[in-house]
């Protein structure tokens, strides 16, 4: 989801790349969430972070606690920045409720990449 809301609201300044360390397909529920929004995200492809090595990034941005531990070094002085969310196909409950977590990470994800002058800021510092 993260991948698509920073693609959504800040395309021209950023391109975006999602790779997960256990990747697991794309989670019918975030599709329906997405798509809530206008975005679809049917077609996506769930990628391993191996799949990113040797390429060249300005950031790293991880967004799982998992993830931000088990993240790969990407060589070249790269900026690295974690803000953890919780796993919403972790989530318990009914799939009202669950549907809920989506919607409610969703969102969250949805105001950090609007406000956070990370992604609003054109140069990044190293």
């Amino acid at each position: 989801m993260a991948e698509e809301l920073l693609r959504s609201i800040h395309g021209e300044q950023w391109e975006a790349f999602s790779a997960g360390t256990e990747p697991r397909g794309i989670h019918p529920y975030a599709i329906t969430v997405m798509a809530e929004i206008g975005i679809d995200i049917s077609e996506s492809q769930s990628k391993h972070v191996d799949s990113l090595l040797g390429k060249n990034f300005d950031l790293v941005i991880t967004v799982c606690n998992d993830a931000n531990e088990a993240c790969p070094i990407f060589p070249g002085g790269i900026k690295r920045l974690h803000r953890g969310f919780p796993d919403p196909s972790a989530a318990p409950g009914t799939p009202e409720e669950r549907l809920a977590v989506f919607r409610h990470v969703r969102d969250e994800i949805r105001q950090w990449i609007k406000t956070d002058t990370i992604f609003t800021v054109h140069q990044l510092t190293y």
